[in-house]
């Protein structure tokens, strides 16, 4: 950590020998390791418990622990790190701790890293093959008081006088950029629940098989060579079955000081916590994730907030959804579903995704997998199939004005419906799946709401909406909302019902529907009749409405309500 006070000394021993969980500095492993052969290495800034959570951790596991501070550093330059620093410096000192870590050797060990090591780039990348980075991402303020009591008034980098807050937020950089699993800190959250939090991070790393995908029409897997994880759904979209993938564990629960933690937090970076949670960093790395979803809501949005809420009147508030590329709601998903989608594929096949709308989803369809680049763009293919007479202009322009490229549309004279039961019927052809399969070495896929990689986004807006009434004072973490959505299809209500499962404190999930009421009349009556959906086919001339606008609901609770276009 670079300490530079005269106490020191005194502090690093009373550390070592007033431990009841002090491990042996010989870090030779005779035991059979929980995690095999791979190491267990802690990463965090000074003052986030590295030291105290990889002892806790280690005397849980039955593993050697090894303080990089103490057994590395010290050991090497005969000195204590604080004095290392005061005599040769910041730049000079992050040389020789990466040179110590470079010469630095172990296996089936828990490994306390250094606050500063994540800065030397070829030592990370020589400590990172022996095992899995753990980020103990926590708090600056409990980081800040921490140090405080521990007297720390100098690390590396504080030479030109930064201040704690500015280095802190420096570092974070390196420390995303080598995390493999983040460990997400409640605010003044004890050492021993942190430790908790770790093995159980370390017990997800390494029993990936058991984050597997079930069918809705079928809740069992039959055996065990048929286990379908994230990257299987993304590229499959649906199930052999015809039903929906879904995880067969359900979703992460959250707690509470979690979602606190989330709450100051920019879209992206909610984002961004909450996928690494429902996606396996073996399915997709933490880093992987990270450049695709900063790239998903960036510069391409018309709000720096993505998807703000504003206050509508009284206790009502509106998420507004409409600042993507092609102003529809579906941009949420669909800016970073295609980029899922490519690094998912497997390699040396094409790609055909076929896609059914009514509107609003053809365009925003076309624009994420247009942005696509390189060999990703040249063997993924997508045609969206709209009805002719069943979408205004501005939606057919925009999917028409897509002429070159992977992505095209095509206009069909019937219906929405018809163009999904058709798409549904193509997969289950097999003369047609083989053919192209043989002919074309191309795989048919899906980028409709009936893909996970579609709803698994839009839990992030529903999310985001409540953190941002919890930001603005409008509401205390833990207190109830309901949830109004403008709805025909029922992906955005089912990625609000993920949400509450989640820990969303949300009350009620309303969906006000128009004409295309299939699903409220379901609701209502418990009968599903599809000879009802003869009546929402168009009439030549006709055109669905842009704006869905939600029927006036009164409930005693605030609510949020959404708009689409």
């Amino acid at each position: 950590m670079g300490l530079l006070n005269a106490s020191q000394l005194a502090l690093s021993a009373a550390r070592y020998y007033l431990s009841p969980l002090r491990t042996a500095k010989s870090w030779l492993c005779t035991r059979t390791s929980p995690v095999g052969e791979m190491n267990i290495l802690l990463m965090g800034p000074p003052g986030s418990g590295k030291t105290t959570v990889g002892k806790i951790v280690g005397h849980k596991l039955g593993l050697p622990v090894v303080d990089v501070d103490d057994d590395v550093l010290e050991t090497t330059w005969k000195m204590p790190v604080a004095a290392k620093l005061a005599a040769v410096g910041g730049q000079r000192f992050l040389e020789e701790e990466g040179q110590a870590l470079c010469n630095f050797s172990t296996s089936g060990c828990v490994v306390s890293l250094s606050g500063s090591n994540p800065l030397h780039s070829v030592a990370m990348q020589h400590v990172k093959r022996t095992g899995f980075v753990v980020y103990l991402d926590v708090d600056s303020e409990d980081i800040i008081q921490r140090l405080a009591r521990m007297k720390v008034n100098r690390i590396v980098g504080q030479e030109a006088g930064a201040s704690m807050t500015s280095i802190l937020h420096y570092r974070k950089q390196f420390y995303e950029k080598w995390l493999d699993v983040r460990v997400l800190c409640g605010k003044g959250e004890t050492v021993e629940k942190v430790a908790e939090k770790v093995l159980k991070a370390v017990e997800r790393y390494h029993n990936h098989s058991a984050e597997t995908y079930v069918s809705t029409r079928c809740q069992s897997e039959t055996s065990s060579m048929q286990k379908t994880h994230f990257s299987d759904v993304v590229v499959e979209g649906l199930a052999p079955d015809g039903g929906l993938y879904v995880p067969k564990n359900g979703f992460p629960k959250i707690d509470a000081l979690e979602w606190l933690r989330l709450v100051d937090m920019s879209y992206p970076e909610r984002a961004l916590v909450l996928l690494e949670k429902c996606i396996h960093p073996l399915d997709i790395s933490a880093l992987d994730l990270r450049t695709m979803v900063f790239k998903a809501y960036g510069s391409n949005f018309s709000s720096e907030d993505i998807a703000p809420v504003k206050h509508l009147t009284e206790n009502q508030y509106i998420q507004e959804l409409f600042h993507g590329p092609t102003a529809s709601f579906k941009d949420l998903a669909l800016q970073l579903m295609p980029q899922l989608f490519a690094h998912c594929l497997t390699p040396m096949c094409n790609y055909l995704v076929l896609v059914a709308t009514s509107g609003d989803t053809g365009s925003a369809v076309l624009s994420g997998f247009s942005g696509l680049i390189g060999a990703d763009r040249n063997r993924t293919g997508v045609l969206v199939f709209f009805p002719e007479e069943g979408v205004s202009e501005i939606q057919k322009l925009q999917m028409t004005s897509y002429r070159e490229g992977n992505a095209r549309a095509v206009g069909v004279w019937s219906g929405f419906d018809f163009c999904q039961r058709t798409i549904k019927t193509m997969f289950g052809e097999a003369g047609l799946t083989g053919h192209l399969g043989v002919e074309y070495g191309t795989v048919l896929s899906t980028a409709n709401s009936i893909n996970w990689a579609r709803l698994l986004p839009q839990v992030v807006y529903h999310s985001s909406a409540y953190l941002d009434l919890c930001r603005d004072g409008v509401i205390r973490f833990g207190e109830p909302i309901d949830v109004c959505i403008p709805t025909g299809n029922f992906g955005n209500a089912l990625s609000a019902v993920y949400a509450k499962q989640m820990g969303v404190p949300i009350r009620k999930v309303i969906c006000a529907s128009n004409h295309n009421r299939i699903i409220a009349d379901f609701i209502t009556t418990g009968k599903y009749d599809l000879r009802a959906a003869s009546h929402a086919l168009p009439l030549p001339g006709y055109r669905y409405p842009e704006i869905f606008q939600p029927r006036e609901v009164h409930v005693p609770h605030l609510r949020w309500r959404q708009s689409s276009c």
